[in-house]
């Protein structure tokens, strides 16, 4: 299979977690929707295995896989605090990485001493996915596993925002060719 076509699959299979977003919303049968966490957890982890292995990672990709990540998450926390069942609080912590590193993201597009990037996944912000998507699954499942979890979520945030921030300051002051290398704080990399 040619790469553009690979390419083109993989940002599908991306992509495909905001249609299950939108399914997520009109569902509200408690097992179809832990089917749909487990469907997107999944496009996620094939997407950027596949990427890795057959060495598909893309400028791309690696804003799409992210993009995608956090607007099936963002919607199915939405979802829940519309329906009563996490607080705008608990939302609030749920979501505080991914609002810090999207003004992060644009703060460094606008800003003209920023040098352009690479994009690259950060473990803490695999890990924080992880925590969202297991926090996800206990709204629906156990419920009083929600709270720890929003807790679990909101100290690894802070410590991803601070991981992610450092690396960023120490990409920009190390010089190479072609531009420094800043890692992401989520997803895979498939363009």
């Amino acid at each position: 299979m040619r790469r553009r076509t690979s390419l083109t699959l993989l940002n599908a299979l991306s992509l495909s977690r905001l249609p299950l977003a939108a399914v997520f919303v009109v569902m509200e049968e408690p097992l179809v929707r832990v089917g749909l966490v487990v469907a997107a957890a999944l496009t996620d982890f094939l997407d950027g295995w596949i990427a890795r292995h057959k060495h598909l990672e893309s400028y791309w990709g690696a804003l799409i896989d992210p993009l995608a990540d956090r607007g099936f998450v963002m919607v199915a926390l939405l979802a829940f605090v519309l329906e009563g069942r996490l607080t705008p609080v608990e939302f609030g912590i749920l979501v505080v990485r991914d609002v810090a590193t999207g003004l992060g993201f644009v703060v460094a597009r606008i800003v003209p001493r920023f040098r352009p990037v690479k994009f690259q996944a950060r473990m803490l912000g695999k890990v924080v996915t992880t925590l969202q998507l297991g926090a996800l699954l206990a709204v629906l499942v156990v419920p009083v596993l929600v709270r720890p979890l929003v807790i679990a979520v909101g100290l690894t945030a802070l410590a991803a925002v601070v991981d992610y921030t450092a690396a960023v300051w120490r990409a920009r002051a190390r010089p190479g060719p072609g531009g420094p290398h800043i890692p992401t704080p989520t997803g895979g990399g498939a363009v």
